[in-house]
């Protein structure tokens, strides 16, 4: 077996463009759907240039507190996700908590919005 530390330093030296080559050669060759790429991927660029921060294409919303107008939130959470009021309860008491996850920018921000209107703190990460 190869030595594991060199494959690991060889992994982390990789730009962008060869963890993408990587990803379609493990895909194509291997039948291997490489999830980990995008983590590959950001981690050259989190000391480089701040490239990654730019290219995030996915967003989840948090709830951080429900504030003064809990009911309202709660009301907004089930408009939003089309779920029951106890399920929108059960998100808004345990705040944090994730509203949505993997969503495009344009749709975080219009929740977070919506949100923010009756009174919540939200984050988009």
């Amino acid at each position: 077996m190869a030595d594991l530390k060199a494959l690991a330093d060889t992994l982390v030296g990789l730009t962008v463009k060869e963890v993408s080559e990587l990803a379609d050669i493990l895909k194509e060759e291997h039948g291997i759907e490489p999830a980990a790429a995008a983590v590959a991927m950001a981690a050259p660029g989190a000391g480089g240039g701040g490239e990654a921060a730019d290219e995030q294409t996915e967003f989840t919303v948090v709830l951080t507190s429900a504030g003064a107008g809990k009911l309202k939130v709660v009301k907004e959470v089930k408009t939003l996700l089309g779920v029951g009021l106890k399920d929108a309860k059960e998100i808004v008491d345990g705040a944090p908590a994730n509203v949505k996850e993997g969503v495009a920018k344009d749709e975080a921000e219009k929740i977070k919005a919506a949100l923010e209107a009756v009174g919540a703190s939200v984050e988009l990460k």
